[in-house]
């Protein structure tokens, strides 16, 4: 009877010896006297105590920081670049076997190739063509670490940081852009101001009455907008046979003879 139990208890030790639990995100990487036997899904697992090892892996998508690297563009500017880096495991056998710390390896490979990736550009498509270095560093790390069993969603530049003098440098240039954007717009009003009032001009001309009613509007809101007194050494009546001159009346050119004798 006591030795039943011995046995039953060394059984039941032995048993649960063996047990192991995988979540639903996990693997497990099965080897067997040092061989890569399996690899099990999610679930209630038993393997064979002191024969068989698992080794448990996680599909779900890792997050990784790049740390900022020194870097010198293609211009020869100074910048410190970092990135965050997206992936998962798709095969756990060879994220285990091929390499002997998947995390480490990537952190290194995606290090590596920011700094020769963004050593490769210029300043300014650094700054303006971030999709374009994004999508590089993306294929290249994905290709590196395909061996790996590791698949890379997506790099993202996160940023960059410039020194001092050229951040002064780019700010006098931006000033400098805008005040030519101001001027270029300042002058396009201008012709077209100037297109506006030689179209009136010809319309005015060939309407005398129109000019004068619009020289007395002009007057009355010069005096209205500085609350002044505007007098007239001239009559404007005298002007009266230019205007018929202008128009082609005989009567104001006979006038004007006789003013003249």
């Amino acid at each position: 009877m006591t030795g039943g139990l011995i046995v039953a208890a060394i059984a039941a030790g032995f048993f649960m010896m063996g047990v192991r639990i995988l979540q639903e995100y996990e693997r497990g990487v099965i080897f067997r006297l040092g061989r890569f036997q399996s690899v099990k899904d999610a679930g209630f697992k038993w393997i064979i105590p002191m024969v068989d090892r698992m080794v448990k892996v996680s599909l779900r998508e890792i997050v990784m920081d790049v740390p900022a690297q020194e870097v010198i563009t293609r211009d020869n500017v100074s910048v410190k670049v970092n990135a965050v880096l997206y992936f998962r495991v798709l095969h756990p056998n060879h994220a285990i076997i091929n390499v002997e710390n998947y995390l480490y390896g990537t952190s290194q490979l995606s290090q590596t190739t920011l700094r020769s990736v963004c050593g490769q550009a210029e300043l300014d498509e650094l700054l303006a063509e971030r999709e374009s270095i994004n999508r590089k560093l993306q294929e290249i790390i994905d290709e590196q670490t395909e061996p790996w069993g590791i698949k890379v969603r997506a790099v993202e530049v996160k940023q960059i940081d410039l020194p001092p003098d050229m951040q002064r440098a780019m700010a006098k240039q931006a000033e400098a852009e805008r005040e030519k954007r101001a001027k270029v717009i300042h002058a396009e009003g201008e012709a077209m101001a100037a297109e506006r009032l030689a179209q009136a001009s010809q319309i005015l001309s060939t309407e005398p009455a129109a000019l004068q009613l619009r020289f007395l509007q002009t007057l009355a809101d010069i005096a209205t907008e500085n609350n002044s007194t505007i007098v007239f050494p001239i009559p404007i009546d005298i002007l009266k046979p230019l205007y018929d001159i202008q128009a082609g009346n005989p009567e104001g050119r006979t006038q004007t003879r006789e003013r003249g004798e």
